[in-house]
């Protein structure tokens, strides 16, 4: 077992309401439970000796390792190729009742060899609470039971795998040979409550169909029939399993901690629902045709106005966590290394109570996409989106921490400032179009306003590009978003001066660097690397511009960078390398819009 394995190199498996990170190792390195924001149980990723983690592996020299999705679902499977056999192990989290919350989840894990034979060795090391907690063990036979602090965990075993002692851990060995099978079913639940039934063949070939069935269903609603077919089903199936189902809120990204740079301090907890990633998320999903998921969003953003209830005051906050709670206090666990000594280790999130106006462009956007959810929120839900609007027009022109959660104090963004617009542009759109009660004069001064600040303002002459905020030179590839809202269009010459900007300047071979700390402080110490976010949104600015040629090489060489079963953390680093939170949300979206993107401009150009 590798002490730190890439960050890249791991599948994800999930039950849409907590996931699992599993290497090409075999071994479980990241899971909380019940929820995606709950205490982890496995954490090896963040300290390899404290952290816990659930391996199942092969014994033997020159064993090699393979991993994959068993197509259009999210069934991993991990193949060890050795000189005696060949052998697999099948990770899944059935998918029961995905929309009711419940403290019951199951990670099967079915060995299976298919040709000569394979000694499979297994060992699982539950570590409660991030690792701060004892647990207890109580072993049988066929099943180990681990108590932990309001949590218990069972480990029950089919077919000839033996369970051992070790500690108040657990090992175990079982070898197979040619189309033999075994498995062994991790069940986590509350304190107390009943020990799952054993597994048997006929229930774990039913928990298998049910799951693959649950992702083919799904992925049958989609309306994609572009030319990256495999590649968008792979990043929609993913924004899927990041989607709480009970709330339809989906998080940033699984995990908490991994670093920007290794070895730095930019270590955040992504397991929150963002309004900015969350709406943008749904954004996507619903450009291939997820309907269920923007109305199950927009009913929890919708409450999240009405209830108002915010540790800023503001009527919106950045984040919440899954449950629309808003409170997130940010705590350092100094007693786990960090990935690769990367500390501080944080969970929580301290930039709650930051002020991000952006959000209100977001938000709105995504509760009036399209007219059958703008008639689905109602009276009262209109009368809470016109009371959120009415109170931008007297806050839109504040300084504030920025789309990229900034520590060095509040500025006059200008991306800020561009979805203020974006807010006031779409709440007059849907008033005019539906006859809703407004401050119409109200808005359309504001909107109005805001153009003509961001053209005075927020553009350089002497950079001929726009810039990150009033009175800066910086350039920011978040205005890459500029053309894609409706604020610019995409052939304006300040637009394509602005592009010409970027890509000499932030720009390294497609890749795409959000801004330049050096040039911008933003309050934190170390680099890193290039924001896979952008690299996808440059893509669609550059296919929306015309650039249609220079859009493909970009996407496609994009696309090399994607881990061996299609997946993306946060960031590239300088030699390759996925950095940050994984797998992210923002990456998957935006790889998604510019597939669309790309897809509509090639079919216009006939290519």
């Amino acid at each position: 077992m590798r002490r730190y394995p890439p960050i890249a190199d791991h599948g994800l498996v999930g039950d849409l309401q907590t996931a699992a990170l599993i290497s090409s190792d075999g071994v479980v390195d990241w899971f909380c439970a019940p929820r995606f924001d709950s205490p982890s149980l496995f954490a090896a990723l963040l300290d390899h000796k404290r952290g816990g983690h659930f391996a199942i592996t092969v014994d033997g020299a020159d064993v090699t390792t393979r991993q994959l999705y068993l197509a259009d679902t999210a069934v991993l499977i991990t193949r060890f190729l050795t000189p005696d056999g060949v052998g697999e192990v099948v990770d899944f989290m059935p998918v029961e009742r995905a929309e009711t919350a419940t403290d019951r989840h199951r990670l099967v894990r079915v060995m299976r060899v298919t040709r000569g034979r394979v000694r499979f060795a297994l060992a699982c090391r539950p570590r409660f609470d991030y690792g701060r907690a004892v647990h207890r063990l109580d072993l049988h036979p066929d099943i180990a039971h681990f108590s932990g602090p309001g949590t218990d965990a069972f480990l029950r075993s089919a077919g000839p795998v033996t369970l051992r002692r070790d500690g108040e851990d657990v090992r175990g060995v079982v070898e197979l040979g040619h189309g033999e099978r075994a498995a062994v079913v991790l069940t986590v639940c509350a304190t107390g409550a009943e020990p799952p039934a054993p597994p048997t063949v006929e229930s774990l070939r039913a928990d298998f169909d049910g799951t693959r069935g649950f992702w083919y269903r799904w992925l049958r609603r989609s309306r994609y029939r572009g030319r990256w077919q495999d590649t968008v089903n792979r990043s929609a199936i993913t924004l899927k399993l990041l989607t709480y189902a009970p709330t339809g809120a989906p998080v940033a990204a699984a995990t908490a901690g991994l670093p920007e740079q290794p070895g730095g301090e930019r270590n955040w907890d992504y397991r929150y629902t963002w309004v900015r990633d969350a709406s943008l998320s749904m954004q996507a999903l619903l450009g291939l045709g997820f309907t269920d998921e923007a109305v199950a969003f927009r009913r929890w953003l919708g409450e999240r106005v009405r209830a108002g209830h915010t540790v800023t005051g503001e009527p919106l906050q950045i984040m919440y966590r899954i449950d629309g709670d808003p409170h997130l206090a940010e705590e350092t666990l100094d007693h786990l290394e960090g990935y690769r000594g990367s500390a501080p280790v944080r969970v929580g999130n301290g930039a709650a109570d930051q002020l991000q106006l952006d959000i209100y462009g977001e938000a709105v956007h995504a509760l009036t996409r399209t007219d059958d959810l703008a008639h689905g929120a109602g009276y009262d839900g209109w009368l809470g989106l016109a009371g959120l609007l009415d109170w931008l027009t007297g806050n839109w022109d504040r300084p504030d921490e920025g789309i990229w959660e900034t520590r060095g104090g509040r500025q006059d963004f200008t991306y800020s400032r561009v979805m203020c617009w974006t807010a006031f542009d779409r709440g007059i759109r849907l008033a005019r179009d539906f006859a809703r009660p407004a401050d119409l004069s109200g808005w359309t001064a504001a909107r109005d306003a805001i153009l003509r600040q961001v053209m005075e303002r927020g553009w350089s002459p002497r950079r001929e590009a726009f810039v990150q905020h009033y009175g800066s030179e910086v350039l920011d590839a978040s205005l890459l978003l500029m053309p894609a809202v409706g604020f610019i269009t995409p052939r304006d010459p300040r637009w394509l001066s602005t592009l010409d900007a970027m890509e000499r300047e932030l720009v390294s071979d497609s890749l795409v660097y959000r801004y330049d700390p050096a040039a911008s402080p933003d309050g934190l110490r170390g680099s890193e690397g290039t924001f896979s976010l952008c690299s996808f949104l440059y893509v669609d600015a550059l296919a929306r511009a015309g650039r249609v040629d220079q859009a493909r090489y970009a996407f496609d060489k994009m696309l090399t960078y994607a881990n061996h079963v299609g997946l993306f953390a946060e960031e590239i680093g300088p030699t390759g390398e996925q950095l940050g939170n994984f797998p992210q949300a923002f990456t998957h979206l935006a790889l998604i819009g510019s597939a669309l993107a790309l897809d509509e401009e090639l079919a216009r150009t006939q290519r």
